[in-house]
């Protein structure tokens, strides 16, 4: 006896051959929710903790904002690795690709107008703004 078997991902939608096997929306979307929330409850208490190393505040809220979209993008926007999600991982991956050219190049021309905007230390004051 051949028993098929198919892979997918927790979030990804059922396919019509194994719909009998599969979770139901409401089931998947509910733990979705679940882990969500745990995470950001887990995100407010790792921020107003005193039990962590302060810098290691900075990368646990990292990791969990990581983790955070992670939840978001397999349960609630059903990307998986099929191939038929194909399209929606390009467009993610080029959201992504838009999104840190547009951080990057703010940050970037931002720190430049601070450097140029500075007052040199030994700058008369003359040079100065009066008030």
């Amino acid at each position: 006896m051949t028993e098929t078997r198919h892979e997918r991902a927790p979030g990804d939608r059922p396919s019509r051959e194994i719909d009998a096997s599969a979770p139901s929306e409401f089931l998947v979307y509910s733990i979705g929710l679940f882990v969500a929330a745990l995470l950001t409850a887990t995100s407010f208490w790792t921020a107003n903790t005193t039990l962590l190393w302060s810098g290691g505040v900075v990368l646990g809220l990292a990791v969990l904002a990581i983790a955070q979209m992670g939840i978001h993008l397999v349960f609630f926007l059903h990307i998986s690795s099929g191939p038929e999600s194909t399209n929606n991982v390009l467009a993610l991956a080029f959201g992504a690709l838009i999104a840190f050219v547009v951080i990057a190049g703010t940050m970037w021309i931002v720190a430049d107008m601070n450097a140029n905007m500075m007052m040199p230390p030994g700058a008369p004051m003359g040079m100065r703004m009066q008030h």
